[in-house]
């Protein structure tokens, strides 16, 4: 069975809805997944828009979530996990908002791409403080045992 990464609230390449990004009331979407191979100990998720700022000329990739040490028995987020409804054990990192949560997809211009990024562990990192996305990576090293993705993409319709 394949590892995969689905979420309720949008499909491959679909749009995000509005309620999940700061459009709207800035909630983490839905996620489930399937498929994690017998060695998971805990998960993790990225979320990251390599598109920042303008689509046409991407200069970075901006963070939008960091999550690790999700129980390997979890098999699902629920819209809002960001917003203390992570599983017992799970732990948030820093976002390029600067935040320890969840930050919405905001493009300043153009359709963007949303990177879903599910990992499975054959360990725990235990508690790495607040850690960025490249913090992460780096304690993951060697540790990942199956990857899954999901793309959501976004444009605002309104500014702010």
């Amino acid at each position: 069975m394949a590892f995969t990464l689905t979420s309720p609230a949008f499909g491959e390449r679909e749009e995000i809805p509005s309620e999940h990004t700061c459009d709207g009331s800035d909630r983490s979407p839905p996620l489930a997944w399937n498929g994690a191979p017998g060695t998971t100990k805990t998960f993790a998720i990225i979320v990251d828009d390599p598109d920042a700022p303008d689509p046409a000329a991407p200069k970075r990739t901006y963070v939008h979530w960091v999550v690790y040490d999700i129980p390997s028995t979890a098999r699902q987020l629920p819209a809002g996990a960001s917003d203390g409804g992570l599983p017992s054990g799970s732990h948030e990192g820093k976002n390029d908002f600067g935040r320890a949560r969840y930050g919405g997809p905001c493009p300043p211009i153009g359709r963007h791409r949303y990177y879903h990024k599910l990992y499975a562990l054959d360990r725990s990192l235990g508690d790495l403080r607040s850690p960025t996305k490249a913090d992460l990576l780096r304690a993951m090293e060697g540790h990942v045992v199956a990857q899954a993705e999901l793309v959501g993409v976004y444009a605002r319709r309104t500014k702010r």
